[in-house]
């Protein structure tokens, strides 16, 4: 598939204000997906695209959260595999969808998840009892989320961080652990 110059250019102003959306609030893929949809890209190369496309962002993000000691990749483990496997399986089922369905599917999905984000109210501030053990919650969230990010993907940051406050019960700002030792 051969774009022009125009296109590409318009490709490329879409991903940078997408990039700006998800490093300040995320969904960019509620950009990306319909900009390469509209230029004729199967479904599943679309999602693709997208997918390479935020994986440098997560990337960066993920490297500074690990080097500033906010995340722990050893106490993570069990999640990072959970949510690996579900993303593995979201992304072989999506490939196992026929495109002429997928391209019916993914507007409803690009509409749902807009309408949830915009219609449900904030997940709280946390920092209460868990709701599930971290095994339990990276087993279910994980899994789960991890496959919906292998199959569509625009919003996952955002769901991860709703169930992270409101299942997990964790809180941003003064009641981490102290991180200075």
């Amino acid at each position: 598939m051969e774009f022009s110059i125009d296109v590409m250019a318009l490709l490329f102003l879409v991903a940078g204000f997408a990039g700006f959306i998800d490093a300040v609030a995320g969904g960019g893929g509620l950009i990306t997906i319909p900009a390469l949809l509209a230029t004729g890209m199967p479904p599943t190369q679309a999602l693709a695209t997208n997918k390479l496309q935020g994986s440098f962002g997560s990337f960066s993000s993920s490297l500074y959260f690990v080097r500033n000691g906010l995340v722990s990749l050893k106490e993570m483990r069990f999640a990072i595999l959970c949510t690996f496997i579900g993303a593995a399986l979201g992304a072989e089922m999506v490939q196992l969808i026929d495109a002429s369905i997928l391209t019916s599917l993914i507007p409803g999905l690009l509409i749902g998840i807009s309408l949830y984000f915009l219609l449900v109210p904030s997940a709280g501030k946390g920092g209460g009892k868990p709701k599930m053990s971290e095994n339990l919650f990276a087993l279910t969230v994980g899994t789960g989320i991890g496959f919906y990010d292998g199959f569509f993907g625009p919003g996952t940051g955002s769901l991860f961080t709703i169930c992270f406050v409101t299942i997990a019960q964790l809180a941003g700002g003064s009641d981490r652990p102290d991180q200075s030792a």
